[in-house]
């Protein structure tokens, strides 16, 4: 079991808080570890049409220099979870949707961040126009049947983490894969 000797935090700003601790490791030995501290909870969606494609957006990332097939998403701001679940799917593609069910809570990159989420399927869609999907770096919004999402992934084409728990989240609660 891991002991917290001492803490401080390195940095902080709205979003996160990097907080350095002094450890005991579960073998005895001291050591450092730092942590992401994420203030607000995330929100992912999976909006599936009535067609059975997921909607899918390309976003430009910063972080990693390259644009990627993603889940809608986003930060909850402290609010409500579903709430900011509609706003993001709006913001972000321009759709709504009439049906919404919690598949999932999920912690993103556990081993350096105390960054929990809520996985939520959408369905029923209805297009109500967004203009959010440029500010938010989003390049391109698209539908994409089940066989070819799984071939995207086995192409390697999805490599958000998020994005991959959310999805299989979703194939189990769609009924896709057995569990």
């Amino acid at each position: 079991m891991w002991t917290t000797t001492a803490s401080r935090t390195a940095y902080e700003n709205a979003w996160i808080r990097v907080r350095e601790d002094q450890v005991v490791h579960p073998d005895g030995r001291p050591g450092l570890y730092g942590v992401v501290e994420v203030r607000s909870p995330a929100v992912f969606v999976v909006p599936v049409t009535a067609a059975d494609e997921v909607v899918l957006v390309t976003v430009d990332r910063y972080t990693t220099g390259r644009a990627t097939p993603e889940v809608p998403a986003g930060g909850s701001d402290g609010g409500d979870l579903l709430e900011a679940a509609q706003r993001e799917l709006r913001e972000e593609t321009g759709l709504a949707a009439a049906t919404w069910r919690p598949i999932g809570a999920v912690d993103s990159l556990n081993g350096v961040a105390a960054a929990p989420g809520q996985v939520y399927l959408a369905t029923d869609l209805t297009e109500v126009g967004g203009d959010e999907a440029a500010a938010e770096g989003i390049t391109a919004v698209r539908r994409v049947p089940w066989a070819e999402l799984v071939a995207m992934v086995g192409r390697g084409e999805v490599t958000d983490n998020e994005t991959l728990g959310a999805l299989m989240l979703a194939a189990v609660a769609l009924g896709r894969v057995r569990t």
